[in-house]
């Protein structure tokens, strides 16, 4: 026999279900992300706002047969992409996960039901968001702004955006991994930032590099990165190669990150 549970008191609201702790933790990572104005510039506002800036000169919106009939501009979307997700990699979160180790937060989380893997995979879905949701902003002006097309292969473009947020913000947990604290943090993620700006085509665009440099440069995860979202955008499948380089080095700096991280 079942026994009905008993009716609330009168005046009384029923007892809220226990949120999830991961869901606990998401949210309140999520508020404290909001409230970081620096952040959400340079990963939300600040690729498209460049892309905005050079696309603004004239000669960037007409055609050049050195790049195959297309605009310099066509070629500066991916770019933006790519800087969203090395903004989101390797100046935002490394200091944020670096900041947590060296206040003790994951030292104490370790004690509690809630692993710091919780703390962590929540940093890393929020930049990855916001880096995804940069992306689609500036495909979205690009388009409006400057009669760019949207990417005439999507599911291939797709693809080559997560393996491409997924390299970086892997990039950034191995910046995190061999940081004592957060200026450290701070310091090495601005050593690399420079250079990936440089492989990702945000000063030269990859496929406007001399031969021989274009072929190093391929084989950097933004390099690589880079021509895939290229390939993609003009509606040809991504080579396999691009992808392959790509997914190989966020496999390879997740098992660093993995490695060398240490919660205290």
């Amino acid at each position: 026999m079942t026994t009905a549970a008993p009716a609330p008191a009168p005046g009384t609201a029923p007892v809220p279900a226990r949120v999830p702790a991961w869901a606990a933790v998401l949210r309140t990572e999520a508020r404290l992300f909001s409230r970081e104005p620096g952040s959400l510039f340079w990963i939300l506002l600040f690729p498209t706002l460049l892309m905005t800036i050079l696309g603004l000169i004239p000669s960037f919106r007409e055609a050049s047969d050195d790049i195959g009939g297309r605009r310099v501009i066509d070629l500066y979307v991916p770019v933006a992409v790519l800087l969203a997700v090395i903004m989101a990699g390797l100046q935002a979160m490394p200091p944020v996960l670096a900041g947590y180790r060296e206040r003790g937060i994951l030292r104490r989380m370790s004690t509690t039901p809630v692993r710091p893997s919780v703390l962590l995979s929540a940093q890393l879905a929020l930049h990855g968001v916001a880096a995804l949701a940069s992306a689609v902003l500036a495909l979205a002006v690009g388009r409006v702004a400057f009669g760019v097309a949207l990417p005439g292969q999507p599911a291939g473009y797709v693809l080559a955006m997560l393996l491409t947020t997924a390299s970086a913000l892997a990039l950034g947990a191995t910046v995190c991994a061999v940081s004592r604290n957060q200026k450290v943090a701070t310091a090495v993620g601005s050593v690399i930032f420079f250079p990936s700006m440089f492989t990702s085509g945000v000063w030269l665009p990859v496929q406007t590099m001399p031969g021989t440099l274009q072929r190093i440069v391929e084989f950097t995860p933004l390099g690589a990165a880079s021509q895939a979202l290229d390939r993609a955008a003009a509606g040809s499948w991504p080579a396999w190669t691009d992808l392959g380089v790509t997914g190989l080095w966020a496999v390879l700096l997740t098992a660093a990150a993995v490695r060398w991280f240490r919660w205290e």
